[in-house]
């Protein structure tokens, strides 16, 4: 599914407000797959806010490319708060030119769910420099295409947010 008008859009107003902010920004995706990463990078110009992106689909990856503990996946489990804020504070901390790391990590769908984590759950973590990790948490309806567009279009309202 290509990035429609309005998506371009709502990237090119987060990466504006980032430049006046004087914010960079990291992103550290699973289900997503680097779908929020190349909405921001879609916009010419975008390498003066967006300073890198990392796809962790697998714990393993989470682990060797963010410094997700293993004790937390095996805990929690990928799709969870503890492992979206590990995601996104080991971002910042491996990614240090970043002033803000955002996280994505969910059930796309459609399968990978269970009772008490359906298709669409999605958990996202923001970490800023000097401030504490925020977490939130989402189910969106829809197929696999459309939860992972949506989570990327929230992903931006949370940095949005941020600012």
């Amino acid at each position: 599914m290509p990035f429609t008008d309005s998506e371009r859009r709502h990237a090119a107003t987060v990466l504006a407000s980032c430049r006046r902010a004087g914010v960079r920004l990291a992103t550290a995706e699973s289900c997503t797959g680097g779908l929020l990463a190349a909405l921001l990078t879609e916009i010419a110009g975008s390498s003066d806010v967006v300073e890198a992106g990392i796809v962790t689909y697998s714990n393993g990856a989470k682990v060797r490319l963010l410094g997700v503990s293993p004790a937390i996946l095996a805990r929690h489990g990928a799709v969870s708060e503890p492992t979206a804020r590990a995601m996104a504070e080991g971002a910042l901390d491996r990614i240090d030119t970043a002033d803000i790391a955002l996280s994505i990590t969910g059930i796309a769908g459609p399968g990978g769910a269970t009772a008490d984590k359906p298709v669409g759950l999605v958990h996202f973590a923001l970490a800023r420099r000097g401030d504490r990790t925020t977490a939130t948490c989402r189910v969106f309806a829809g197929d696999r295409a459309t939860v992972r567009h949506t989570a990327a279009d929230e992903a931006l309202r949370q940095i949005e947010r941020a600012l």
